[in-house]
């Protein structure tokens, strides 16, 4: 998730599907999520974003399997959150012959680690350790994806874009990435312009009341040119991810799942945003998982996304 955002900006199974997709299964994998949690995942009530109304699991893989790419907003490190995203990926493998993985926490620098790793090249620990990855930053339920994309033989995307370039962008912006070589341009996505309206509103919101929760005071005019300079930022982290959905789709792997911070989705956030400019007309699923209970469509979740799973509070991230 984007670091400069707090986090609300925001297994082994077989699968003979209990939920859905009847008779159709992924090759089963042994890490992450349990079996049961897994099937919790499946059990969550799923609502249309548009109305409120009930949807079934099963109607919300079929969207999924039918889409282009499909848009997968996440509270990071939810306990229950990711385990329903990692059995969403697993019907969707299921059901969708060419379902691809996408993932924000990924850079485009360690696509080569990702492709050694579900080549065999290299085993788990090589990778994490080339990747940089551990527990805290590669939870259970991004792990099961990846072993899930492994053992079907799905690739997996590294959709971000470097965070040393994110913090050029925010720093010096576009113009400095610009001057460096093709060989790092090709690392990210320098934004065809910058959203305005609801997202950019959403995003001034949250760093403002950021700002103020930590004490931070300052005026006007130095308060404009820090959020101009973050947002640089979050958009360079959205076009990224959005313009590696719209080569994946290019190449023929549909759908592709992006699994994101429920920020860049929610409300037609910006990577949805982007990506209906870099691949026009391709069919768009998006998934918001909300920590909250409710037992219908909150209104201020009204739209979020196509479909609204409500998963509960982290209690992890309570002090």
């Amino acid at each position: 998730m984007n670091k400069l955002l707090p986090v609300a900006l925001c297994g082994a199974l077989a699968l003979l599907l209990s939920v859905g997709c009847a008779g159709m299964s992924a090759k089963p994998v042994a890490t992450g999520p349990t079996t049961d949690e897994l099937n919790a995942g499946r059990h969550h009530t799923v609502f249309r974003g548009s109305d409120g109304t009930v949807a079934s699991w099963e109607e919300m893989v079929s969207a999924a399997a039918g889409a282009a790419a499909v848009l997968v907003g996440e509270n990071h490190g939810h306990p229950r959150g990711l385990p329903s995203a990692a059995a969403l990926f697993e019907d969707l493998v299921a059901k969708a012959p060419n379902a691809t993985l996408a993932m924000e926490f990924f850079e485009r620098h360690e696509q080569a680690d990702l492709d050694d790793y579900l080549a065999d090249l290299t085993k788990e620990d090589a990778f994490r350790v080339a990747a940089s990855r551990t527990d805290g930053n590669y939870p259970r339920g991004h792990r099961h994806m990846v072993e899930t994309a492994k053992a079907n033989h799905r690739p997996v995307v590294a959709a971000n874009a470097p965070r040393r370039y994110v913090r050029v962008a925010r720093a010096d912006g576009y113009d400095k990435l610009r001057t460096l070589t093709p060989e790092q341009q090709r690392l990210w996505r320098i934004p065809d312009e910058l959203p305005t309206g609801k997202y950019r509103e959403n995003f001034e919101k949250v760093m403002s009341a950021g700002a103020a929760a930590h004490g931070q005071k300052e005026d006007e005019a130095a308060q404009k040119k820090r959020i101009d300079d973050t947002f640089r930022s979050q958009s360079l982290w959205d076009w990224t991810m959005a313009d590696s959905v719209a080569r994946a789709i290019q190449a023929g792997r549909t759908p592709t799942l992006l699994v994101v911070g429920c920020f860049h989705i929610n409300h037609e956030g910006g990577t949805v945003l982007a990506l209906r400019r870099l691949a026009p007309g391709a069919k768009i699923v998006t998934v918001s998982y909300v920590s909250a209970e409710s037992s219908s469509l909150r209104d201020e979740d009204k739209s979020i996304a196509d479909y609204v799973i409500y998963v509960g509070e982290d209690e992890t991230q309570k002090e």
